[in-house]
């Protein structure tokens, strides 16, 4: 099969997930989540022709091998160059493994004329088995949620997907020494968590669908906020036999303290952490936050970042063979 084009840029955002919806299935659908694009932290790489496959930049182990895996899927040449320009943190909550498969299938899907959707990459590369956050997120942009999984599904499905105001911040507190849990730890842990109540995840559904989400499109931080800080409470609670608490990080957790005691909104962990977050109405109060943190925690092994909602979806640039 030959090459499209000369080259082809994928741009895909981190996200931050806010949490799951019903752990356990008790109703019916298993897991289903929230969670939102980040503009500022992204995977960025670029694919062209080449003589033999070859990787250039940061996590060069981790994208050949996803290269590699999905050209052997997909029955496509392999003599490929790969340039990443910047990668997702890997293991801190940001959804860093979905993304780089979703960017990597995209680009070669371009590259060779292939067709494939988002969807029918995720499940080339085995994404979505759990959280359809980072698949919505790479599709759509904004806020999303999924559905959860079902007995026939596939990649769960994309049920609400809307804009965050432009204006909100969201408040980024990462623990530089450590990450959350993954690969076999992460099963592992879903395997001896006791099951999610039937009742929590009744209202969690509840309060989403009738006062997180309606108070999204009426721009109400301060409610929209309190729904995912009280779903946030609920999961970390369900969590906390495996990760050590509500929050992975005991620095994380004292500096989410501060910033509810300051009144941010909407605080939590995303995904197994240590990543915390929060969100406040405006980039002025966020830096006045920020730099409220960065001298109480001047000795831990905390940073911060602001960062804002993406609200458009994974970016494809092209340019064609001369």
């Amino acid at each position: 099969m030959k090459a499209q084009f000369e080259t082809v840029t994928v741009v895909a955002p981190a996200r931050l997930h806010m949490g799951f919806i019903d752990l356990s299935g008790g109703l019916g659908r298993h897991f289903g989540s929230i969670g939102l694009a980040v503009e500022e932290i992204n995977t960025r790489l670029t694919l062209s022709a080449a003589e033999t496959l070859t990787v250039v930049g940061p996590e060069t182990e981790r994208a050949g091998r996803c290269l590699g895996q999905l050209c052997a899927r997909l029955g496509v040449s392999d003599r490929l160059r790969l340039a990443l320009e910047t990668v997702i943190p890997e293991h801190i909550g940001l959804g860093s493994g979905t993304q780089m498969s979703l960017a990597v299938g995209a680009a070669l899907s371009r590259f060779y004329g292939l067709g494939l959707t988002v969807r029918d990459i995720a499940l080339l590369s085995e994404r979505g088995a759990r959280s359809g956050i980072g698949i919505g997120i790479f599709e759509k942009g904004g806020l999303v949620v999924d559905g959860g999984r079902g007995p026939e599904t596939k990649t769960p499905p994309l049920i609400a997907q809307m804009p965050i105001p432009d204006h909100w911040r969201f408040i980024l507190v990462f623990d530089q020494r450590g990450q959350g849990l993954h690969g076999e730890q992460e099963i592992s842990a879903f395997s001896r968590l006791p099951p999610f109540p039937q009742a929590s995840a009744e209202r969690l559904c509840y309060l989403l669908l009738m006062q997180g989400l309606p108070a999204l499109a009426e721009q109400d931080l301060p409610r929209f906020g309190a729904v995912i800080t009280e779903l946030q409470r609920a999961v970390g609670e369900h969590f906390a036999p495996v990760q050590g608490g509500i929050f992975t990080s005991p620095d994380v957790a004292a500096a989410m303290t501060m910033l509810e005691k300051a009144g941010a909104v909407a605080i939590g962990q995303t995904s197994w952490g240590p990543t915390g977050f929060c969100a406040v109405e405006s980039p002025r109060r966020a830096a006045e936050l920020v730099q409220a943190l960065e001298s109480q925690f001047a000795q831990s092994p905390l940073s911060f970042l602001v960062a804002s909602a993406r609200n458009h979806p994974a970016c494809l640039i092209s340019d064609e063979l001369a």
